[in-house]
């Protein structure tokens, strides 16, 4: 495990998560260093962003605000950022409700943004349905992918890099069960497998195998006295509740998944799974526990990096912690999920940062068990860290790494891209935002 010095966090929790009250446009930014002409798209973040009042309160909860920059040819041609438009944005806004289906309670997509199908989607917690983005950033319509979707979906969906599918878990709370979907590489549900289970279970996210999805049924679960006190996201840590990971294969029913236990804990984010022989490697970021004593945030306890190897023959679960360092927002080179990756990349978390950003990002050689620390400096907060490679064949650990920096005493933002070759050196540039972007939880690369 590391023994790592980050330089202690002087900024402002409070800061970083402070509402940005309206949506602008800003075109040709200042860039210092050279943008990489490769970098051919715009990267996105999205994350919730309260349109009315300003206590931080669920750090999942919040009108959703997406920004990105948009990169050609060395330059960064504009910034902007755009309210989701949900039924509750649009009355605030005095404009026309998004047309589109609706599903359940909430139509709040304010936790991630992928590309798939051809389209942008911006995705949320609890059975939300998918709005789709323009290429500025513009909501579009909630969609159901052309019908085929039989409920909400799930804010953190997996593709497979060989094939093209796209993997989620959706829950809500008036189901007795989960829905494992597959859609087609063209963005229509093929499949959908209901899996029986109790609560139910808060599952952010699934990973993915060549052969297998892996769930994560885990003891936070939906809290029928937290719904009824006025909770905008009723889910809290259910104690005595087993945890256990589910392998589904790939083209198996509900009946076929089978069940390892672990001890109890929770898991966002997954950084990725693959199989070698008999034996499933699913590698996470885990906490010991999430929303007990403090149901507004994960911070009771830190997030660290951990490796469950399972025995599919005998039926066992080997546990091994990783790393120590307070750390989330795992991302690896995306061409090798499901298969054995090497590099990881992570937000260091920090005391005073929160949940959703810190100052430095890490670099794991998980062959060499080693750990490389990128510093951004005090009153500096640095959110999800993606990876960007240079061709379509380059190594693993060849490209960039593309962040939102946050600096707490000059109130603005940037834009910085790190060489992951040369990680701990300087950035190769630094885009300049003329505003404070908002805070945010997931960020993405939509190539052009």
């Amino acid at each position: 495990m590391s023994v790592v010095q980050l330089a202690p966090h002087t900024g402002s929790r409070r800061d970083s998560r402070r509402p940005v009250a309206a949506e602008a446009t800003a075109t040709d930014l200042a860039v210092t260093g050279r943008l990489p002409a490769g970098l051919d798209g715009c990267f996105v973040r999205i994350g919730p962003n309260l349109m009315t009042g300003d206590r931080p309160g669920h750090v999942l909860v919040g009108d959703g605000m997406a920004f990105g920059v948009r990169l050609r040819e060395g330059r960064a041609l504009w910034y902007r950022n755009r309210w989701i438009r949900t039924d509750r944005t649009t009355r605030v806004l005095g404009e026309l409700p998004l047309p589109g289906p609706r599903h359940g309670l909430s139509d709040n997509a304010n936790a991630n943004v992928i590309r798939h199908g051809g389209r942008t989607l911006a995705l949320g917690e609890a059975g939300v349905l998918p709005i789709e983005l323009d290429e500025r950033l513009d909501s579009v319509a909630r969609m159901d992918f052309d019908g085929t979707l039989p409920h909400g979906f799930s804010s953190h969906a997996e593709a497979d890099p060989v094939t093209g599918e796209l993997f989620a878990v959706a829950y809500y709370h008036e189901l007795p069960y989960v829905e494992h979907l597959v859609l087609t590489p063209e963005g229509r549900v093929r499949r959908c497998e209901r899996i029986e289970v109790s609560g139910p279970p808060l599952m952010h996210g699934l990973a993915l195998t060549d052969r297998h999805s892996v769930l994560f049924d885990l003891p936070v679960t939906f809290n029928p006295a937290l719904a009824r006190a006025g909770s905008r996201f009723p889910y809290a840590w259910s104690p005595g509740r087993p945890a256990r990971l589910g392998l589904l294969p790939r083209q198996g029913c509900a009946a076929s998944v089978r069940w390892f236990d672990i001890d109890p804990c929770y898991v966002f984010h997954p950084v990725n799974a693959y199989e070698v022989g008999d034996r499933c490697v699913v590698d996470v970021v885990r906490y010991d526990r999430v929303f007990d004593r403090d149901r507004d945030a994960p911070g009771e306890s830190p997030p660290t990096l951990w490796r469950w190897t399972l025995d599919l023959t005998r039926g066992t679960v080997a546990a091994e912690q990783l790393d120590d360092i307070p750390q989330e927002f795992p991302r690896i080179d995306d061409r090798r999920k499901t298969m054995p990756h090497r590099y990881a990349y992570t937000v260091a978390m920090q005391s005073g940062t929160g949940v959703l950003g810190g100052s430095a990002l890490l670099r794991h050689d998980l062959v060499r068990r080693t750990v490389a620390v990128h510093d951004f400096g005090p009153y500096r907060e640095a959110g999800e860290a993606v990876f960007v490679p240079r061709g379509p064949l380059s190594a693993e650990d060849d490209g960039w790494l593309l962040t939102y920096v946050h600096e707490a005493r000059t109130g603005r933002s940037s834009l910085v891209v790190l060489d992951a070759g040369d990680f701990t050196g300087p950035p190769v540039a630094v885009v300049h935002l003329p505003v404070r972007a908002p805070g945010g939880l997931h960020a993405n690369w939509i190539t052009a």
